[in-house]
């Protein structure tokens, strides 16, 4: 990348010398810029910018080859200097049949996987990879990564692999969804209008095309016609899921929040991590400094909201029913309670789900979930949707 970003610069004709290069590689080996794109930002500059004449190039050509990468770390997140970076580096990765799976077992629960990781951490003194004891890689232990448990904590690994386990002890970043994707079917968009309920209160006028055309026509001089507005008078509360287990279902639900933002005028969305906590979210980037409170958007909309859940609900069963479950912070109340919250208030909800339906079975967390919304769970596909909607409209 830093190769890269030094040839960028000098095609952009910004007199960038090799010995000014290796002064920023020796700046980053020591540390000065970790893990704050800020940081870097002022420090690659500072290394490689002589003149401010070219201020604005180094802009341009930094912008462009670090564009969308954002800090990690801090006092939001798991800060990535708690544990020895060699204790997690990726020299090997644990592949096991599926006979070798079934014989690792699991620790037993929350309380003695929590109890367990704290004291290996004051024991432990060096880099372990292969076991089954250690924060470490490419082992059975149930901390560490590139490893396989049934039931454990992950560190230091860049995604799930098997999606086992109870805590993700890492800070992720998440962009936005986008509402201005080009739908790929119509068929979205039509399965929404079932939920449709016009109303006409005269308040606006909008251009009456086709009688404009027609009057026209009849009368020999232009004849602008007018009506009052028909606007869809639904409102429509939607949450949508940005977990990791999501990244593969980004596409499907940016077409489904694309389509709803053009055909509901009174909607709202907010984003939370695998399960509803205290706390949601506008803005990805901005997920710990900017939460609205959960409370507050139970008050401020009214229990006439239409309530939409999208997500894959998969996640350890832990993040729903336990104080603490949640996998980037320590949840003071279950995810269960919020939910419940959330649909005493809203009483029209459903879970739309990106999974298809023969395989919620096999994941407990949706079987959980299911039940709490009381099987108004539904496929993200056309029939799916189609039922939704006429849930909500009932």
């Amino acid at each position: 990348m830093f190769n890269s970003f030094f040839l960028t610069l000098r095609d952009a004709k910004v007199p960038v010398t090799l010995r000014e290069y290796l002064t920023l590689l020796e700046a980053m080996d020591k540390g000065v810029a970790l893990y704050d794109i800020e940081e870097f930002y002022f420090l690659s500059r500072s290394a490689l910018v002589k003149d401010e004449r070219h201020l604005d190039k180094f802009d341009q050509v930094f912008g462009h080859c670090f564009k969308g990468i954002e800090t990690v770390g801090g006092e939001n997140g798991v800060d990535a200097m708690d544990l020895p970076e060699e204790w997690l580096r990726k020299l090997a990765e644990k592949m096991l049949t599926e006979e070798e799976k079934k014989e690792i077992e699991a620790l037993g629960g929350w309380e003695k996987l929590m109890e367990t990781l704290k004291k290996r951490l004051e024991e432990q003194e060096k880099r372990h990879q292969g076991g089954s004891k250690w924060v470490g890689t490419a082992g059975t232990s149930p901390f560490g990564a590139y490893g396989y448990n049934p039931e454990g904590v992950r560190i230091g690994q860049k995604e799930g692999r098997h999606g086992r386990a109870v805590k993700v002890w890492d800070k992720r970043e998440y962009r936005n969804l986008d509402d201005s994707v080009e739908i790929g079917t119509r068929n979205i968009k039509v399965a929404l209008r079932r939920l449709r309920r016009w109303a006409r209160d005269g308040a606006v006028e909008e251009l009456d095309l086709d009688h404009t055309i027609r009057s026209t026509a009849e009368n020999g001089y232009l004849d602008v016609k007018t009506r009052p507005e028909r606007r869809n008078a639904v409102k429509v509360l939607l949450f949508l899921d940005i977990g990791g287990s999501m990244d593969g279902h980004v596409k499907l639900v940016e077409e489904l929040f694309s389509a709803a933002s053009t055909e509901f005028k009174h909607m709202e969305h907010f984003y939370f991590h695998n399960c509803l906590y205290e706390g949601v979210w506008k803005d990805n980037a901005r997920r710990w400094d900017a939460q609205t409170p959960t409370w507050e958007v139970i008050r401020t909309f009214g229990s006439d909201y239409k309530c939409v859940f999208v997500g894959d609900a998969a996640m350890s069963p832990y993040e729903i029913v336990q104080p603490g479950g949640a996998v980037e912070h320590w949840n003071q109340e279950s995810g269960e309670v919020w939910l419940r919250r959330a649909l005493d208030q809203w009483t029209s909800s459903v879970w739309i789900n990106p999974i298809p339906e023969v395989r919620w079975q096999y994941s407990h967390s949706t079987s959980l979930i299911q039940q709490i919304f009381a099987d108004r769970m539904y496929s993200m596909t056309l029939q799916g949707i189609e039922g939704a909607m006429r849930e909500l409209t009932r």
